[in-house]
C-alpha cells in the first residue's frame, strides 16, 4: 500500500507491536495507541527513535482519546482488546467495554476523521459449538463465552458500519496466534508461552482436560501478513471477516513434546519434565482448524511459516528473555 500514517491500537501489546514492527520497516508512519492494561511499553521501546513512530497511551472507552488518535491518519489496525476466554468468563463487563464498547467508540471516531480502511481483529472463538472443520465463514455455531460473544458482536457491527456508512472495513479471525513477545505469565497466559515458561523452569506444564484438543496455532509472523494484506486490499473485501491461521492443526500433547524438544536442546534437563493434567475449561472449543481459502483468495494471504518454524522462532527468545 502507499506509504501512510496507521494508527494501531494495542499497539505496545503482543501482535500489536509486531504489526508496528512491520509498518515501520515499510516506511509508513505509526501512531502507536494503548491504555497499557495488558501491553507493554518494552514491547516497542525500540522503535521509540524510529522516523514516523508515535506513542499515544489513550484508552478506547475514552471518545476524546480516541478523537485525538484518529486525527490525520489515514487507516487503523485495531488490535487492541482484552484477549482471553477464561478472563472473560471471569469478568464479563470488562471485556464487554472493551472489546465492543472500545470497537463502538472506535467507529464511531473512525467515521468521523473519515477514515476509509479499518482491520480489526475478531477470533476463531465466534465459532462456539459448531463441530464442522475445517472452520469455515459462515458456519459459526452458538459462542461459549462473552469474549466470543463481543467478538460476533464486533463482526456484526463491523458489517453494519460498512452497509449503512461505507467503511472500508475488514476483520480478521486471529487462530491462536503465538510468537514472541506473548506473556507468559498471570493466569490467563495463553497455551504456548505458559507452557514454555514451564519447562524452562523445571516444572510440569498444565494441560486442562486430556490433551488431545487441537488448535490450528499460527505464529505471528503470519498474523502480521494478513493485517498488512487486509490494509491493502481492494474494496471488494470491505465489509467481509476472513479466518487467518495456518490452516494445520495440532493436540496439545503432541504441542508439549515438540516444546520439549526445542527447549531440550537449550537445557538438555527439559527432555525430563512431564506434564500434568487438570479439569477441562468452560467455553473451551473442542477441536480448531481454519479453512484460509477466502482470505487466500480475497486478500491475497499465504501464510508463511507452520509451527515448527514459528517455535524455532520463539522458543529461542523465550528462553533469553524469561528464564
Amino acid at each position: 500500500m502507499p506509504k501512510a500514517t496507521i494508527l494501531v491500537t494495542g499497539g505496545a501489546g503482543f501482535i500489536g507491536s509486531h504489526v508496528c514492527d512491520a509498518l515501520i520497516a515499510e516506511g509508513h508512519a505509526v501512531r502507536c495507541f494503548d491504555n497499557l492494561a495488558t501491553g507493554k511499553r518494552a514491547n516497542v521501546i525500540h522503535l521509540e527513535s524510529a522516523p514516523g513512530f508515535t506513542f499515544f497511551k489513550g484508552d478506547l472507552c475514552s471518545p476524546g482519546d480516541l478523537k485525538t488518535a484518529v486525527e490525520g491518519v489515514s487507516a487503523i489496525a485495531h488490535l487492541g482488546a482484552l484477549g482471553s476466554v477464561p478472563r472473560s468468563i471471569a469478568d464479563p463487563l470488562a471485556s464487554e467495554a472493551a472489546n465492543l464498547g472500545g470497537f463502538l467508540h472506535l467507529l464511531e471516531a473512525a467515521r468521523g476523521a473519515g477514515v476509509q480502511r479499518i482491520v480489526y481483529a475478531s477470533s476463531s472463538s465466534v465459532y462456539g459449538d459448531s463441530t464442522e472443520l475445517p472452520k469455515r465463514e459462515g458456519t459459526e455455531g452458538r459462542p461459549l463465552s462473552p469474549y466470543a460473544v463481543t467478538k460476533a458482536m464486533d463482526e456484526a457491527y463491523g458489517h453494519l458500519y460498512h452497509r449503512m456508512y461505507g467503511l472500508g472495513i475488514i476483520g480478521l479471525r486471529f487462530f491462536n496466534v503465538f510468537g514472541e513477545r506473548q506473556d507468559p505469565e498471570g493466569p490467563y497466559a495463553a497455551a504456548i508461552p505458559k507452557f514454555i515458561r514451564a519447562f524452562l523452569k523445571h516444572e510440569p506444564p498444565v494441560i486442562n482436560g486430556d490433551g488431545r484438543q487441537t488448535r490450528d496455532f499460527t505464529y505471528v509472523g503470519n498474523a502480521v501478513l494478513a493485517v498488512r494484506c487486509a490494509l491493502a486490499a481492494g474494496d471488494g473485501a470491505s465489509g467481509q471477516v476472513f479466518n487467518i491461521a495456518y490452516g494445520d492443526r495440532c493436540d496439545l500433547l503432541t504441542l508439549t513434546d515438540r516444546l520439549r524438544g526445542h527447549l531440550a536442546r537449550i537445557d538438555p534437563a527439559i527432555a525430563r519434565v512431564p506434564v500434568e493434567h487438570a479439569p477441562g475449561r468452560p467455553g473451551d472449543v473442542r477441536d480448531s482448524l481454519a479453512d484460509i481459502g477466502r482470505a487466500r483468495e480475497l486478500l491475497g494471504f499465504v501464510p508463511v511459516q507452520g509451527l515448527d518454524e514459528g517455535l524455532a522462532r520463539a522458543v529461542p527468545w523465550y528462553a533469553e528473555n524469561w528464564r
